[in-house]
């Protein structure tokens, strides 16, 4: 069977205007339609138009043809970033790497965890209202019904405490 016979090259090739296909269907420009978008015009800008778009699809048609026969250079192909799987050695790399992404995960929560276990039941709660959840320190004193110096001046404490802790760790 004619791998051409039913194809956007084999549209445009058979038509004497220019076939566009879209998702709706395909549509024909004649040159009747050329003239009227395009006054002043002559058949020889149509024809050197027709020619360039039969040239441009079946360019198209040749390389996905090519691409669905397998005959794509694979180094292009990889360089391009279009191979679609990896070689065992980054499959290997990207494992070790996500692993030691999780173990420094895992240390950082381990280490924030022992820093939060340094503050007051009170500290902890403002420290986490205010640096976790986004809130001001005046909403934090008026959701407590107290002055905001004193959560201001126990969110500084906090942070001291932490900051001492990780300069110790």
């Amino acid at each position: 069977m004619n791998r051409y016979a039913n194809n956007d090259y084999a549209l445009n090739k058979k038509s004497t205007g220019i076939v566009y296909d879209f998702a709706d269907g395909a549509k024909e420009i004649t040159f009747a339609d050329f003239l009227d978008e395009n006054p002043g015009a002559t058949p020889n800008d149509f024809a050197a138009l027709k020619t360039w778009s039969d040239e441009d699809y079946h360019e198209l048609d040749r390389n996905g043809y090519n691409a669905t026969r397998k005959n794509v250079n694979l180094d292009w192909a990889d360089q391009a970033g279009e191979c679609c799987t990896e070689s065992p050695e980054e499959t290997l790399i990207a494992a070790i790497d996500a692993l030691e992404e999780s173990e420094r995960m895992k240390q950082q929560a381990f280490f924030a965890k022992q820093a939060l276990d340094k503050l007051t039941d009170i500290q902890r709660r403002r420290y986490l209202l205010y640096m976790v959840d986004g809130l001001t320190v005046r909403e934090i004193a008026a959701s407590e019904g107290v002055a905001f110096q004193v959560v201001d001046r126990s969110i500084l404490a906090a942070k001291k405490k932490i900051k001492i802790f990780f300069l110790k760790s």
